[in-house]
């Protein structure tokens, strides 16, 4: 017998516990919305509803929902085998998806671990890192160096170098000491510079990091351009192309979490791609697949493998690191179309026109008397909202103008989402000219009926 809306409500606040969800709060009116289907950027509920998907649900889905060619990758892909160990064993779509991956890091990093979702692919990363030291002479370089406002995953490493505390202060005492950097947080920024003339006194603060104790560091790890859970925090590229340097200086390793904002999210394929550099180890997932299943990869150096490969009498060179699901084929089958459609649409000059009208678009919202600066790097963009324009006073967590902004926009037909006091978007590419300019109204006209522009 088929269930009902309020039946299938009933046993999901029955037995599911929701990420970043207070459930307390669905004791109200408040319900989760149950969703039926998906096309294009679009997906609906089961009353018929449809939202466009403005955060790409949760930042994975590239090419819109229910894309025809990864529908039927998976589908041949299943009719195949759909798992096999990755210990000792590997399979064709596995070995054409860290060739072309490598390749398209121009053969600079030569070495793909795989693994299943951003946050296993930081700690591999924060794991390799630490094991490469131990192994190259210089095990005193234990510690990892972060910065403020920053998400890297929610397992206990992720968390450690994690800096945002709504989301990290509870869990401090299970985590590993870090070294925090301030964040280069250009509208905020903590040494009161401004944007236009700033000298980078953000990576100042860094490289007096460095300078004292770069003896016992192994590591930084960075959200390239946009510090994205943070508030969709954004800063200059030169940064990136100065913190290179001053990591050949010191002998840190430059980790790139790509997680979020790989696979064009930022106008190129990765966002180490603007700051004409090459990192150490990078992290990717989220778009890897195009939303379809779990999958990430940890791509590293010769001379970080190097380190590892070697027959020792006790073994402990091996990177003792592996999941039930790593490699596997129905989610790596599904990537290796993903990137062969990306290839097909040219992508980087496909999306040049909609990041231009997402720019043009967002230009009202400057003049809104609570809007306290609008940002956006290529397909990402991120509206601040501020009680005060002139003093940047913030709203408080209590004033919950995120929650408000989200529940008006799901009237109007888009899921909005806010992150506390930042509205941003998201979108899947395939978005047209036409559904931005209907998206930035939805926004504009939930922003107003939260926050009355007069």
């Amino acid at each position: 017998m088929k269930k009902n809306k309020q039946q299938l409500i009933e046993e999901d606040l029955k037995y599911i516990w929701h990420p970043f969800t207070q459930m307390k709060r669905y004791e109200g009116d408040e319900k989760p919305i149950i969703i039926k289907k998906g096309k294009g950027i679009y997906i609906e509920d089961i009353d018929g509803n449809k939202y466009i998907d403005a955060v790409s649900s949760w930042w994975v889905n590239t090419l819109g929902h229910s894309n025809k060619r990864l529908n039927k990758a998976l589908y041949k892909q299943a009719k195949t085998i759909e798992h096999v160990i990755f210990a000792g064993f590997t399979h064709e779509p596995a070995i054409k998806l860290a060739k072309s991956l490598i390749e398209m890091c121009n053969n600079d990093l030569k070495h793909v671990f795989f693994s299943d979702n951003g946050s296993t692919a930081v700690e591999v990363a924060l794991k390799m890192a630490y094991q490469y030291w131990a192994q190259s002479g210089h095990p005193e370089k234990k510690k990892f160096v972060a910065l403020k406002n920053s998400y890297h995953g929610d397992t206990i490493g992720a968390v450690s170098v994690g800096g945002v505390d709504l989301y990290h202060k509870v869990y401090k005492p299970l985590l590993f000491d870090i070294i925090q950097a301030p964040s280069p947080y250009c509208y905020r920024c903590p040494f009161g510079c401004e944007k236009e003339t700033c000298q980078l006194a953000c990576l100042k603060a860094v490289e007096d990091i460095f300078e004292k104790e770069h003896q016992n560091i192994a590591g930084i790890i960075i959200e390239p351009l946009v510090q994205a859970a943070g508030g969709m925090i954004m800063y200059k590229k030169e940064y990136m192309t100065e913190l290179r340097k001053l990591c050949d200086k010191y002998n840190v390793l430059f980790i790139d979490d790509e997680v979020a904002m790989g696979f064009y999210r930022t106008g190129k394929l990765f966002a180490y791609e603007h700051a004409n550099i090459v990192p150490d180890i990078i992290c990717v997932a989220k778009g890897i697949t195009a939303g379809y299943m779990p999958l990430s990869a940890t791509l590293t150096t010769d001379k970080i493998y190097n380190a590892f490969y070697d027959v020792d009498e006790d073994g402990l060179k091996t990177f003792y690191h592996g999941h039930s699901y790593t490699g596997n084929p129905l989610a790596i089958s599904i990537a290796c179309e993903n990137l062969k459609i990306l290839k097909e649409m040219n992508i980087e000059e496909y999306l040049k026109p909609k990041i231009q009208k997402f720019s043009k678009e967002l230009e009202k919202f400057k003049k809104h008397k609570n809007v306290g600066d609008v940002r956006q790097c290529g397909m990402i963009c991120a509206i601040e909202l501020v009680k005060n324009k002139a003093t940047k006073e913030p709203f408080s967590y209590s004033d919950e103008i995120g929650k408000k902004i989200y529940k008006e926009g799901l009237k109007l037909g888009a899921i909005l989402r806010p992150m506390h006091n930042c509205m941003y978007f998201l979108t899947p590419y395939i978005i047209t000219e036409k559904e931005i300019e209907k998206l930035l109204n939805i926004a504009w006209k939930a922003l107003n009926k939260v926050l009355p522009n007069e």
